[in-house]
């Protein structure tokens, strides 16, 4: 990473000094720097077995920044988001509502701790492949400009702004 793409200490900003066009691979690994000792949340993946039934199993960990998930090697789209819990009263007035429930237990089977945030049915961004001038996932270049759809309806932002901004929420 060159040293116009460092987190600066002072500020903890993340990107480069105006003028100079970013990768999205330095500005993730200015964004990793950045969070470094913040907590990240867990990664699942569903599973199921014959002898122990369907569960959500922990693969691994990452900081949940909108819609990426930032692991320490590779950056991840974001998609169902969950917190592990009993699944509670069974009466339900709603259909979702129950599958909801199930999932959350479904988690709580597969190792997480009550309450812990697990994020199910990721999928892996090339950030390589954006640098190329491609898009993968949320990401792509637009106008030259690593940018991010920070919503399905939503339009494109530009990468380091959104990276300095969940970073600066995430640290709090």
């Amino acid at each position: 990473m060159c040293i116009d793409s460092a987190v600066d200490a002072a500020t903890g900003r993340i990107g480069s000094y105006p003028g100079v066009v970013d990768t999205v691979v330095q500005l993730l690994a200015s964004a990793r720097e950045a969070l470094a000792g913040a907590p990240k949340e867990g990664l699942g993946e569903d599973r199921d077995s014959r002898w122990r039934g369907r569960r959500i199993v922990r693969v691994g960990e990452a900081w949940h920044l909108g819609v990426l998930l930032l692991t320490d090697d590779h950056v991840l789209a974001t998609a169902e988001v969950l917190r592990a819990a009993e699944p509670g009263r069974r009466g339900y007035t709603a259909e979702s509502a129950r599958e909801r429930a199930a999932r959350r237990a479904e988690a709580l089977r597969g190792g997480f701790r009550e309450g812990e945030v697990v994020h199910v049915g990721w999928s892996v961004i090339d950030a390589y492949a954006v640098d190329a001038g491609g898009s993968s996932g949320p990401l792509a270049r637009i106008d030259g400009v690593p940018s991010v759809r920070w919503s399905a309806a939503g339009g494109y932002m530009p990468l380091a702004g959104y990276l300095r901004e969940r970073v600066e929420l995430l640290r709090g």
